[in-house]
């Protein structure tokens, strides 16, 4: 195997964006080098299977989604309230909408992992230490509500971004802000009340 790590991440960064234009099935090592702009079988040379395709550009989505940790703190240091969890939720969609790319392909891997049994272990695995972290950092920063509050936010956030990044002219008729104020309102309760 190849060991150029700058190499291996822009290749996998071209896999990213074969999932997210072509789908699962259009992800193979000459669409991944096309993209990459690479002679016909470098890819083949850095990774071990289609498989192993698969799984890096799951973990590279997962490190690109992930905010940096200095700039989590920074967003949590207001006090806990329904106004701070509606400014969290508004990062997290701008995110995601900034790596529309990346969500889209994430869609690719979890439709392809119902197909694949060890994509889905290791899908599983890496979503729900992610979910774990963040029902975590939420109750730590003691936000308004309870685990059920964190489910129930976390469930509509997934709904909301999936409908905005596939199908965003459903709710066109209203704006990114209106719709995650919206979701917290109907979700969080009221520090206040």
């Amino acid at each position: 195997m190849a060991r150029n790590p700058e190499r291996r991440t822009a290749l996998v960064d071209a896999a990213i964006d074969v999932l997210a234009h072509e789908g699962a099935r259009g992800l193979t090592f000459r669409a991944v080098d096309a993209r990459a702009g690479v002679p016909v079988g470098t890819s083949s040379n850095y990774f071990a299977s289609r498989d192993d395709l698969f799984m890096q550009a799951g973990s590279r989505i997962n490190h690109r989604m992930t905010p940096d940790a200095a700039e989590v703190e920074h967003a949590m240091r207001p006090e806990p309230s329904r106004e701070l969890v509606t400014s969290l939720m508004r990062w997290l969609v701008q995110r995601m909408t900034d790596d529309r790319t990346g969500y889209l392909a994430m869609l690719e891997l979890r439709l392809e992992a119902t197909r694949r049994p060890a994509l889905r272990a290791r899908l599983t695995e890496t979503v729900r230490a992610e979910f774990d972290r963040n029902r975590s950092l939420y109750q730590d920063a003691e936000l308004p509500g309870d685990a059920h509050t964190f489910l129930a936010l976390h469930l509509a956030m997934t709904g909301l971004l999936l409908e905005h990044l596939t199908l965003p002219g459903v709710l066109s008729d209203t704006t990114l802000d209106h719709l995650v104020d919206l979701v917290v309102t109907g979700v969080v309760p009221d520090h206040r009340a």
